[in-house]
Protein backbone atom coordinates (compact mmCIF):
# COMPACT_ATOMS: atom_id res chain seq x y z
CA UNK A 1 0.00 0.00 0.00
CA UNK A 2 1.09 3.15 -0.45
CA UNK A 3 1.78 5.50 2.22
CA UNK A 4 0.56 8.70 1.89
CA UNK A 5 2.63 12.26 3.15
CA UNK A 6 1.76 13.71 6.30
CA UNK A 7 0.73 17.70 5.35
CA UNK A 8 1.47 20.23 7.38
CA UNK A 9 -0.49 21.12 10.08
CA UNK A 10 -1.24 24.84 10.59
CA UNK A 11 -0.17 26.36 14.02
CA UNK A 12 -2.57 27.08 16.51
CA UNK A 13 -3.98 30.43 16.46
CA UNK A 14 -4.04 31.08 20.20
CA UNK A 15 -0.62 30.13 21.31
CA UNK A 16 0.77 33.30 20.83
CA UNK A 17 4.37 32.24 19.74
CA UNK A 18 5.58 33.88 16.53
CA UNK A 19 5.51 31.70 12.83
CA UNK A 20 9.06 29.68 12.47
CA UNK A 21 8.59 29.59 8.76
CA UNK A 22 11.07 31.26 5.85
CA UNK A 23 8.38 34.04 5.77
CA UNK A 24 8.95 34.84 9.58
CA UNK A 25 12.46 34.48 9.35
CA UNK A 26 13.06 36.80 6.88
CA UNK A 27 10.72 39.15 8.08
CA UNK A 28 12.35 39.30 11.57
CA UNK A 29 16.08 39.93 9.66
CA UNK A 30 14.77 42.76 7.63
CA UNK A 31 12.89 44.63 10.83
CA UNK A 32 16.39 44.45 12.58
CA UNK A 33 18.30 46.21 9.61
CA UNK A 34 16.08 48.25 9.62
CA UNK A 35 16.21 49.43 13.33
CA UNK A 36 20.01 49.29 13.19
CA UNK A 37 19.50 51.61 9.83
CA UNK A 38 17.65 53.90 11.77
CA UNK A 39 19.56 53.78 14.42
CA UNK A 40 22.94 54.67 12.20
CA UNK A 41 20.76 57.23 10.43
CA UNK A 42 19.79 59.32 13.90
CA UNK A 43 22.30 62.06 15.25
CA UNK A 44 23.39 61.53 18.37
CA UNK A 45 22.66 63.40 21.21
CA UNK A 46 25.15 65.15 23.77
CA UNK A 47 24.82 65.51 27.78
CA UNK A 48 22.25 67.96 27.39
CA UNK A 49 19.62 65.95 25.22
CA UNK A 50 20.61 67.88 22.02
CA UNK A 51 21.82 66.19 18.77
CA UNK A 52 26.05 66.84 19.01
CA UNK A 53 27.32 68.85 16.47
CA UNK A 54 30.11 67.95 14.08
CA UNK A 55 33.69 69.42 14.19
CA UNK A 56 33.22 71.11 10.46
CA UNK A 57 29.91 72.62 11.27
CA UNK A 58 31.47 73.96 14.70
CA UNK A 59 34.22 75.72 12.83
CA UNK A 60 32.09 76.85 10.25
CA UNK A 61 29.47 78.43 12.83
CA UNK A 62 32.45 80.18 14.80
CA UNK A 63 33.83 81.64 11.08
CA UNK A 64 30.18 83.12 10.22
CA UNK A 65 30.29 84.56 13.67
CA UNK A 66 34.03 85.68 13.37
CA UNK A 67 32.46 87.19 9.80
CA UNK A 68 29.61 89.15 11.38
CA UNK A 69 31.64 90.66 14.75
CA UNK A 70 34.22 91.89 12.00
CA UNK A 71 31.27 93.38 9.70
CA UNK A 72 29.52 95.13 12.77
CA UNK A 73 32.69 96.30 13.98
CA UNK A 74 33.95 98.26 10.83
CA UNK A 75 30.75 99.96 10.43
CA UNK A 76 31.71 101.79 13.92
CA UNK A 77 35.67 101.50 13.60
CA UNK A 78 36.40 102.13 10.13
CA UNK A 79 40.31 102.22 10.62
CA UNK A 80 39.61 98.51 11.80
CA UNK A 81 41.23 96.81 8.56
CA UNK A 82 44.39 99.44 8.87
CA UNK A 83 45.28 98.55 12.38
CA UNK A 84 44.78 94.81 11.63
CA UNK A 85 46.79 95.15 8.40
CA UNK A 86 49.29 97.51 10.18
CA UNK A 87 50.00 94.67 13.40
CA UNK A 88 49.78 91.72 10.72
CA UNK A 89 53.08 93.73 9.09
CA UNK A 90 55.05 94.76 11.92
CA UNK A 91 54.73 90.97 13.29
CA UNK A 92 55.84 89.37 9.91
CA UNK A 93 58.95 91.43 9.26
CA UNK A 94 60.24 91.00 12.83
CA UNK A 95 59.91 86.90 12.35
CA UNK A 96 61.43 86.89 8.99
CA UNK A 97 64.39 89.34 10.06
CA UNK A 98 65.04 86.84 12.43
CA UNK A 99 64.86 84.46 9.98
CA UNK A 100 67.11 86.44 7.86
CA UNK A 101 69.75 86.85 10.24
CA UNK A 102 69.67 83.22 11.04
CA UNK A 103 70.06 82.15 7.28
CA UNK A 104 66.73 80.14 6.97
CA UNK A 105 63.68 82.83 5.68
CA UNK A 106 62.41 80.05 4.43
CA UNK A 107 61.78 77.90 7.19
CA UNK A 108 60.56 80.93 9.33
CA UNK A 109 57.74 82.11 6.75
CA UNK A 110 55.26 80.01 8.05
CA UNK A 111 55.95 80.88 11.91
CA UNK A 112 55.62 84.96 10.55
CA UNK A 113 52.34 84.05 9.06
CA UNK A 114 51.03 82.18 12.03
CA UNK A 115 52.06 84.99 14.52
CA UNK A 116 51.30 87.48 12.12
CA UNK A 117 47.62 86.63 11.54
CA UNK A 118 47.37 86.21 15.38
CA UNK A 119 48.35 89.07 16.15
CA UNK A 120 45.88 90.95 13.47
CA UNK A 121 43.72 88.78 15.68
CA UNK A 122 44.48 90.39 19.07
CA UNK A 123 43.84 93.72 17.32
CA UNK A 124 40.51 92.91 16.14
CA UNK A 125 39.63 91.63 19.27
CA UNK A 126 40.46 94.91 21.27
CA UNK A 127 38.95 97.10 18.78
CA UNK A 128 36.11 94.91 18.91
CA UNK A 129 35.81 94.92 22.57
CA UNK A 130 36.37 98.82 22.59
CA UNK A 131 33.57 99.56 20.10
CA UNK A 132 30.97 97.53 21.71
CA UNK A 133 31.57 99.38 24.91
CA UNK A 134 30.92 102.33 23.09
CA UNK A 135 27.78 101.44 21.65
CA UNK A 136 26.30 100.31 24.96
CA UNK A 137 27.58 102.74 27.67
CA UNK A 138 24.92 105.09 29.06
CA UNK A 139 22.05 102.72 27.70
CA UNK A 140 19.97 100.70 30.64
CA UNK A 141 21.10 97.03 31.08
CA UNK A 142 25.01 97.60 30.39
CA UNK A 143 25.63 96.80 33.23
CA UNK A 144 24.10 93.45 33.03
CA UNK A 145 25.35 92.67 29.61
CA UNK A 146 28.77 93.00 30.72
CA UNK A 147 28.56 91.27 34.16
CA UNK A 148 26.88 87.98 32.06
CA UNK A 149 30.06 88.43 29.62
CA UNK A 150 32.58 87.75 32.82
CA UNK A 151 33.90 84.27 32.55
CA UNK A 152 34.21 81.76 35.40
CA UNK A 153 31.89 80.85 38.37
CA UNK A 154 29.77 83.68 39.12
CA UNK A 155 25.73 84.29 38.64
CA UNK A 156 24.54 87.29 37.91
CA UNK A 157 20.56 88.64 38.80
CA UNK A 158 19.75 91.43 36.79
CA UNK A 159 17.24 93.93 37.72
CA UNK A 160 16.76 93.13 41.36
CA UNK A 161 15.69 96.36 42.64
CA UNK A 162 15.10 99.39 39.79
CA UNK A 163 12.89 102.49 39.51
CA UNK A 164 10.47 103.23 36.44
CA UNK A 165 13.51 105.60 34.86
CA UNK A 166 15.05 102.52 34.19
CA UNK A 167 17.40 102.77 36.90
CA UNK A 168 18.74 98.84 38.46
CA UNK A 169 20.41 97.21 40.63
CA UNK A 170 22.10 93.84 39.92
CA UNK A 171 23.55 91.70 42.08
CA UNK A 172 26.06 89.22 41.39
CA UNK A 173 27.39 85.80 43.91
CA UNK A 174 30.88 84.16 43.40
CA UNK A 175 34.18 83.69 45.54
CA UNK A 176 34.42 87.04 46.54
CA UNK A 177 30.60 87.41 47.87
CA UNK A 178 27.46 89.39 47.16
CA UNK A 179 28.57 92.67 44.42
CA UNK A 180 25.68 94.63 44.05
CA UNK A 181 26.34 96.75 40.81
CA UNK A 182 24.44 100.25 40.50
CA UNK A 183 23.42 101.70 37.31
CA UNK A 184 21.99 105.20 36.46
CA UNK A 185 21.60 108.46 37.77
CA UNK A 186 23.37 107.97 41.10
CA UNK A 187 21.05 110.30 43.31
CA UNK A 188 18.14 107.47 42.53
CA UNK A 189 20.82 104.27 42.27
CA UNK A 190 22.19 105.06 45.74
CA UNK A 191 19.15 104.66 47.90
CA UNK A 192 18.45 101.86 46.24
CA UNK A 193 21.86 99.86 47.10
CA UNK A 194 21.46 101.00 50.50
CA UNK A 195 18.12 99.31 50.88
CA UNK A 196 18.97 96.19 48.74
CA UNK A 197 22.13 95.84 50.81
CA UNK A 198 19.97 95.83 54.25
CA UNK A 199 17.76 93.38 52.81
CA UNK A 200 20.25 90.85 51.71
CA UNK A 201 22.19 91.33 55.01
CA UNK A 202 19.59 89.79 57.11
CA UNK A 203 20.73 86.47 55.43
CA UNK A 204 24.10 86.99 53.75
CA UNK A 205 25.53 85.74 57.18
CA UNK A 206 29.98 86.11 56.82
CA UNK A 207 29.80 86.62 53.46
CA UNK A 208 30.95 89.79 52.39
CA UNK A 209 28.98 92.12 50.30
CA UNK A 210 30.54 94.83 47.74
CA UNK A 211 28.62 97.67 46.41
CA UNK A 212 29.64 99.34 43.14
CA UNK A 213 28.03 102.09 41.32
CA UNK A 214 28.97 102.32 37.68
CA UNK A 215 29.95 105.43 35.71
CA UNK A 216 32.91 107.59 34.98
CA UNK A 217 32.62 110.26 38.08
CA UNK A 218 34.92 109.67 40.92
CA UNK A 219 34.07 106.65 42.76
CA UNK A 220 32.54 105.26 40.41
CA UNK A 221 33.25 102.24 38.26
CA UNK A 222 33.97 102.67 34.69
CA UNK A 223 31.91 100.38 32.27
CA UNK A 224 34.85 99.13 30.58
CA UNK A 225 36.61 98.76 33.67
CA UNK A 226 33.54 96.63 35.74
CA UNK A 227 34.32 92.73 34.66
CA UNK A 228 38.07 93.19 35.35
CA UNK A 229 37.05 95.46 38.59
CA UNK A 230 34.58 92.64 39.52
CA UNK A 231 36.83 89.16 38.91
CA UNK A 232 39.89 90.98 41.10
CA UNK A 233 37.58 90.91 44.29
CA UNK A 234 39.88 88.96 46.87
CA UNK A 235 38.18 85.23 47.07
CA UNK A 236 36.47 85.24 50.51
CA UNK A 237 34.14 82.37 49.93
CA UNK A 238 34.90 78.42 49.63
CA UNK A 239 32.93 76.31 47.11
CA UNK A 240 30.32 75.01 49.92
CA UNK A 241 29.99 78.31 51.78
CA UNK A 242 29.04 79.59 47.84
CA UNK A 243 26.73 77.27 47.36
CA UNK A 244 24.84 77.79 50.67
CA UNK A 245 24.76 81.49 50.21
CA UNK A 246 23.32 81.12 46.69
CA UNK A 247 20.34 78.33 48.37
CA UNK A 248 19.82 81.66 50.85
CA UNK A 249 19.62 83.68 48.11
CA UNK A 250 17.14 81.91 46.00
CA UNK A 251 14.88 81.52 49.00
CA UNK A 252 14.67 85.14 49.65
CA UNK A 253 12.87 86.28 45.79
CA UNK A 254 11.70 89.28 45.61
CA UNK A 255 10.45 91.21 42.51
CA UNK A 256 12.81 91.69 39.19
CA UNK A 257 12.84 95.19 37.47
CA UNK A 258 12.92 94.05 33.54
CA UNK A 259 16.48 94.78 32.41
CA UNK A 260 17.48 94.45 29.13
CA UNK A 261 19.39 91.76 28.79
CA UNK A 262 21.50 93.18 25.97
CA UNK A 263 21.60 96.64 24.58
CA UNK A 264 21.49 97.12 21.24
CA UNK A 265 22.48 100.66 19.60
CA UNK A 266 19.30 102.51 18.56
CA UNK A 267 17.33 101.93 21.86
CA UNK A 268 15.51 99.16 20.04
CA UNK A 269 15.39 97.05 23.64
CA UNK A 270 15.28 100.06 25.72
CA UNK A 271 11.63 100.75 24.47
CA UNK A 272 10.78 97.54 25.37
CA UNK A 273 12.00 97.62 28.66
CA UNK A 274 9.79 100.99 29.26
CA UNK A 275 6.46 99.67 27.81
CA UNK A 276 7.08 96.99 30.70
CA UNK A 277 7.83 99.23 33.19
CA UNK A 278 4.54 101.31 32.39
CA UNK A 279 2.67 98.11 32.27
CA UNK A 280 3.58 97.63 35.80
Amino acid sequence: MARSRPSDSPAPAGTGKAATGPGSRFRRRSGSTGATASGRGAAKAGKDGQPKVGRLKKVGNQARMIKQAYSLTRKNDPKLPWFMLIAFVVVFAVVELIGILLSSPFLFLPLAVLLGALAAMVVFGRRAQGSAYRQVEGQPGAAAWVLDGMRGDWQVSSGVAGTTQLDAVHRVTGRPGIILVGEGVPSRVRPLLAQEKKRIARIAGDAPIYDLLVGDAEGQVPLRKLSTHVMKLPRNLSGAELNALRKRLSALGGSRMPVPGGPLPGGRQMSVSQRQVRRR
